[in-house]
């Protein structure tokens, strides 16, 4: 897989989401701005949740912990019927998905790991 684990990595979070069970360990490597350099993970959930999880490391590098909230609200947005199709790269692939409530937490999983790892950062600094 292009997004092993990072052994050594800055940051390393795990994550569970409680109605399906998916789980997640994310590494992420960062810069000393905070924005990503590299991710790494081990998933262990649904396809809708590891495809979520393969377009949050493909897109994610550069970005920082503003820019992850900015783009997990969009999606748990979108998903609400509360706004347009999320902007980030790939998710028109997962459109059908907005239909089906129970599998909303597996995807936006990723994303909330995502944001863990550079809050833990951020209140550090």
């Amino acid at each position: 897989s292009e997004y092993l684990p990072i052994e050594g990595a800055r940051h390393r979070v795990s994550k569970r989401a409680p109605l399906c069970g998916s789980a997640i360990i994310l590494d992420l490597d960062t810069d000393d701005a905070g924005r990503i350099t590299r991710v790494g993970m081990h998933v262990e959930a649904c396809a809708l949740g590891q495809a979520s999880a393969a377009l949050l490391a493909r897109h994610a590098r550069g970005l920082g912990l503003a820019e992850l909230r900015a783009a997990r609200g969009g999606i748990a947005g979108w998903f609400a019927g509360e706004g347009a199709q999320s902007d980030w790269p790939g998710f028109d692939l997962l459109a059908p998905a907005r239909d089906y409530p129970a599998r909303h937490g597996a995807i936006l999983l990723p994303f909330d790991a995502a944001i863990a790892a550079l809050e833990d950062q951020a209140a550090a600094a």
